[in-house]
C-alpha cells in the first residue's frame, strides 16, 4: 500500500489516494489524476482507494477498481450508472460433464436469454415495484428459492427503504415508463464482459473454510457475471448525467428526466438545484439531508434491491437448466455486487462507500451472528479470464485499509502481462470451450498460464486484504 499525495499547482488541497499496486502492475498516473479530479471537492471520509485491475472504460465517468467514502452526501457518478452489476458462484454435485451435455446447457441459456434480447414482458407492474422494494425476498418467493440462497447474498439481498418513504413513495416516484420498461428482461447474462462460466476446483488453500462454504477439490462450479437489470440503468441515468447510454434510454430520458425533476420540483429554486445536480457533467454531490436526500436515497436503494432480485432470477433459471442438462443440483456459495453505494462506518462515523467495479470484503468480525458467513467473512470472487484461473477468497485482517474492498477482476493485468511477454500459453496445454449467442459450434480457445492473475492476487494478499480459499479453472464459457 502507498498513500499517494498530490498538491495542485494552485496550492488548493487535493485528496490523497490509497493505492494498492506494485512494480509489476503499477497504477496508471493519468488515471490516478482522473480519480483526484473526480473526488477533489467531495466530502471525503477517507482517502479514495485504488485497487489492482485499475483501468478506465470509456462508458464510465470514473476508472474501475476504486472505492470512495463520503460524508453526509452521495455521488452517483463515482460508481456505475447501473447499480448492482455483480457476480455469483455456485457449486454442482457432479463430475465434469461431457461436451454434449455442456452444449445442451448453453443452448438452453441462449434460448432463454437471447442476444439481442426480445421484447417479452417478464413481470407485471406490481412485480417490478415488489422487486425494487423487497429485493431478493421477491425473487425467492417467485422462483421457490430457500433460505440458504438468501443467506448467501450480500446484505441478504435487500436494503431497507421504509425510512425513505417505502413502497408508497416508490410507487409515486418511479415514472410509469421506467416501470414498464423494467418489466422486460428480468434475469439474463449478456455478452461483452458478462459471462457464464463452468469451472473445476483445481486447488484448495484453506480446507476448513472451503469445507464450510461447500467447496472441495475436483468439484464443478458455475460462476456468472451479469447486470442489475433494466430498472437500475434507468435510475442511474435519471439521477446523474452519464457518459454512455443506449439510444432507447437516451430518448426515454430526454422526455422523462425533465418531467421527473423539473416539472415536479414545486419551486424555481428547487428546479435549479435539481438541474445542477442531475443534469451537470462531472460528479456533483447530493446531500442526504432533507426531502431531496430521502428521494435520492430511496432511488439508490430501489436500484440495489431490484438488482439483487434480478440476479437471483438468473440463478433460479440456471438451477433449473443444470438439473435438466446435467442432472445436477446447483448450490449458491456467494452473490456479491461490485457496483454499489452502501452506508457504512468509516473511522467511527457514518459514511457512504461508493464501489466501482470493486467488491466489498466484509470480514468475520463485522458479520457476527450471520447464518452463513459469521466464521469466514463474506466470500468474494477475484476472477481471471476464461483463459486463466479465478479465485474464491475471503477477507483478511487488513481489509479495513482498503475500505473493506477488493478488485472484482484481474483482466487488465492479465492482458498487460500477455502484451509484454510475461505471460504465455498454459504449460499443460488446456483449452476452454467458448460459446457465443448463435447456434455456431463452440471454439476451443487455448488457455494461458496464471502469471497475470497470480500477480494481481499477490497485491491483495501481500497487503492483507484477502485470503485465497480455492483456485477455479474454467473449461467452458458463454460470453
Amino acid at each position: 500500500m502507498r498513500v499517494d499525495v498530490f498538491t495542485h499547482p494552485t496550492g488548493d488541497p487535493v485528496a490523497d489516494l490509497t493505492v494498492f499496486d506494485n512494480a509489476d502492475a503499477p497504477a496508471d498516473p493519468a488515471l490516478l489524476d482522473r480519480v483526484r479530479a473526480g473526488t477533489a471537492a467531495a466530502d471525503l471520509a477517507a482517502p479514495p482507494v485504488v485497487l489492482p485491475d485499475f483501468c478506465h472504460k470509456e462508458k464510465s465517468e470514473m476508472p474501475s477498481s476504486i472505492a470512495v467514502a463520503t460524508r453526509d452526501a452521495i455521488r452517483p457518478t463515482l460508481t456505475d450508472a447501473a447499480l448492482n452489476c455483480g457476480m455469483a458462484l455456485a457449486t454442482l454435485d457432479i463430475e465434469p460433464p461431457a461436451v454434449p451435455a455442456i452444449d445442451d446447457f448453453y443452448r438452453r441459456v441462449r434460448e432463454r436469454y437471447p442476444n439481442p434480447p426480445g421484447w417479452r414482458f417478464e413481470l407485471t407492474r406490481d412485480e417490478v415495484l415488489r422487486a425494487a422494494v423487497e429485493g431478493a425476498g421477491f425473487a425467492a418467493h417467485r422462483y421457490d428459492l430457500d433460505g440458504h440462497d438468501i443467506d448467501r447474498v450480500e446484505e441478504f439481498g435487500r436494503l431497507p427503504v421504509e425510512e425513505y418513504g417505502g413502497a408508497a413513495r416508490a410507487r409515486r416516484e418511479l415514472p410509469w415508463i421506467c416501470v414498464q420498461l423494467a418489466r422486460l428482461r428480468f434475469g439474463s447474462i449478456g455478452p461483452s464482459t458478462h459471462f457464464l462460466e463452468l469451472q473445476q476446483v483445481e486447488e484448495v488453500f484453506e480446507p476448513e473454510i472451503a469445507e464450510h462454504l461447500g467447496v472441495h477439490v475436483g468439484q464443478v462450479t458455475m460462476q456468472f457475471h451479469n447486470g442489475g437489470g433494466v430498472l437500475t440503468g434507468q435510475i442511474g441515468e435519471m439521477y446523474a448525467r452519464r457518459k454512455s447510454a443506449s439510444r432507447l434510454l437516451r430518448t426515454e430520458m430526454a422526455l422523462q428526466k425533465p418531467l421527473t425533476h423539473l416539472a415536479g420540483a414545486g419551486s424555481l429554486a428547487r428546479a435549479r438545484q435539481r438541474y445542477a445536480t442531475y443534469f451537470s457533467v462531472g460528479c456533483p454531490s447530493i446531500p442526504i439531508e432533507g426531502d431531496e436526500g430521502r428521494r435520492v436515497m430511496l432511488a439508490q436503494r430501489l436500484s440495489m434491491n431490484y438488482g439483487f432480485a434480478y440476479r437471483l432470477a438468473t440463478y433460479a433459471t440456471l438451477r433449473r437448466f443444470a438439473r435438466e442438462a446435467f442432472g445436477a443440483s446447483l448450490r449458491l456459495v456467494v452473490d456479491s455486487p461490485h457496483n454499489s453505494v452502501y452506508e457504512e462506518t468509516v473511522d467511527g462515523r457514518p459514511a457512504f462507500v461508493h464501489r466501482h467495479n470493486a467488491a466489498r470484503a466484509w470480514p468475520a468480525e463485522l458479520m457476527s451472528g450471520h447464518p452463513a458467513f459469521a466464521g469466514t467473512g463474506q466470500p468474494l470472487l477475484v476472477p481471471g479470464t476464461n483463459r486463466t484461473s479465478s479465485f474464491l477468497c475471503v477477507p483478511a485482517p487488513q481489509a479495513h485499509r482498503s475500505l473493506y474492498t477488493a478488485c472484482h477482476g484481474t483482466g487488465s493485468i492479465i492482458s498487460e502481462f500477455v502484451r509484454n511477454g510475461r505471460s504465455g500459453p498454459d504449460p499443460r496445454g488446456r483449452h476452454t470451450l467458448r460459446y457465443g449467442y448463435t447456434d455456431a459450434a463452440p471454439r476451443e480457445v487455448a488457455q494461458l498460464d496464471d502469471h497475470g492473475v497470480d500477480a494481481a492476487l499477490g497485491i491483495l494478499t501481500g497487503n492483507g486484504l484477502v485470503r485465497p480459499v480455492a483456485r477455479l479453472r474454467p473449461f467452458a464459457v458463454l460470453t
